[in-house]
């Protein structure tokens, strides 16, 4: 079946057809070979949606969301890069960079009458629309993390010495014998990832190397990239044996000395093995000594891995609470980030009595970080790096 599109009403404004087929890939490839020999061309990565950006349909932020509606992995993702396509993120910057623009133009006039000491943009307004501006741009650029995390999949390490039940946890959170499991200590040599998707969100779970000294050379390099991936981790899970004490267990979860920006949480695995009455008390008197959410738990069995669960749906829960618009495009985040430290010299300048022509080149910068964003300033280069993402299309001739 074949669909012709009138321009302007079509994504790139101009005329296009769109053929429809069943999906057999020979048939497919039969149907591209045939446009091919009858003049057609094939289109670069991301072609239709640089047409659809150029052509005035999407501004860069929206034709960014397409790229990542494309790439999403889980419901959440998938809402973020709908809302940006919609436009709601770049109408507000839109906006806010017209009235800068309007309090540069009135600058930039005064610098035509600089002998005549003439001041035609108010200090004060100004100053109030910047305040206004960055009071936009924090919340923005504190939700980055959060936004990153739902794009690339929350990273949570699995972390404990060997055989405390770091693979059977993953397999059994995963419902998959994704790692090897053996008695023999140190058989993760490496680390292990796979991806559950919880409450419309992504987690990334990655199984690691047992953390111990060891003269084994693969098993050394083993464990240097389990540390690296508990340094890059949001979450870490650190099981440990429920028979070990109240101190060497407070003792290991404290020297993983995690950062302010981590959340850990320390599993007690074999519950199995313990009766109650000794095993909560235990669970009790580890989370008041080490001030960390402790869990009982039998890697084994998933029944037991309930309260875990609960403990990652919270957790989103939490996070999206305070939620407005969320970013999670690094490129925004720079963008912003020199967008505010611009608008902070010129609060600066006008405190320090700058001149003008100080001033309007502050405001200048402040515009070209925020004109990126949407494509009101754009390069080459610029473009051709978030087009060639899309990873649909190819150069190649048939």
């Amino acid at each position: 079946m074949v669909t012709l599109f009138r321009a302007p009403k079509s994504f790139t404004t101009e005329d296009s057809t769109e053929i429809s087929c069943h999906g057999s890939p020979q048939l497919v490839q039969s149907i591209i070979s045939l446009a091919i020999k009858n003049g057609a061309k094939l289109a670069y990565p991301g072609e239709f949606t640089l047409r659809a950006f150029l052509n005035g349909r999407l501004d860069l932020s929206q034709a960014e969301a397409v790229a990542d509606l494309i790439h999403a992995s889980s419901a959440k993702s998938t809402e973020i890069a709908l809302n940006q396509l919609k436009g709601h993120f770049s109408s507000k910057l839109k906006e806010l960079r017209q009235e800068l623009i309007d309090f540069a133009a009135l600058i930039e006039l005064e610098l035509d009458f600089s002998e005549e000491d003439v001041e035609f943009a108010h200090r004060g307004r100004l100053k109030d629309l910047i305040f206004k501006i960055i009071n936009v741009i924090n919340p923005l650029l504190d939700s980055f993390r959060w936004g990153n995390s739902i794009k690339e999949g929350i990273p949570v390490a699995i972390i404990g010495a060997p055989n405390a039940g770091k693979s059977t946890l993953l397999n059994t959170i995963l419902d998959e014998e994704k790692a090897l499991v053996s008695d023999i200590a140190g058989t993760t040599r490496d680390f292990i990832e796979d991806t559950l998707v919880i409450d419309g969100i992504m987690f990334r779970f990655i199984d690691t190397a047992g953390l111990r000294e060891t003269s084994d050379i693969l098993e050394g390099l083993g464990i240097e990239r389990s540390r690296q991936k508990l340094r890059e981790a949001e979450i870490v899970l650190f099981i440990s044996d429920i028979h070990k004490s109240v101190e060497e267990t407070t003792a290991e979860f404290q020297n993983l000395a995690l950062t302010s920006d981590q959340t850990g949480v320390i599993l007690l695995n074999k519950a199995d093995t313990i009766s109650a009455a000794l095993a909560e008390p235990k669970t009790q008197a580890i989370a008041e000594k080490s001030g960390t959410k402790t869990l009982l738990i039998t890697a084994k069995y998933k029944s037991t891995l309930q309260p875990l669960l609960a403990y990652f749906s919270q957790y989103i829960k939490n996070h999206n609470q305070a939620e407005g618009t969320i970013i999670s495009n690094a490129r925004h985040y720079e963008a912003l980030e020199h967008t505010k430290l611009s608008l902070e010299k010129v609060l600066a300048g006008m405190d320090t009595g700058l001149s003008s022509d100080f001033v309007a080149m502050d405001i200048r910068e402040a515009l070209f970080h925020l004109g990126t964003i949407t494509g009101e300033v754009s390069t080459d280069d610029l473009l051709e790096s978030i087009f060639s993402k899309f990873c649909i299309g190819s150069k190649k001739n048939i």
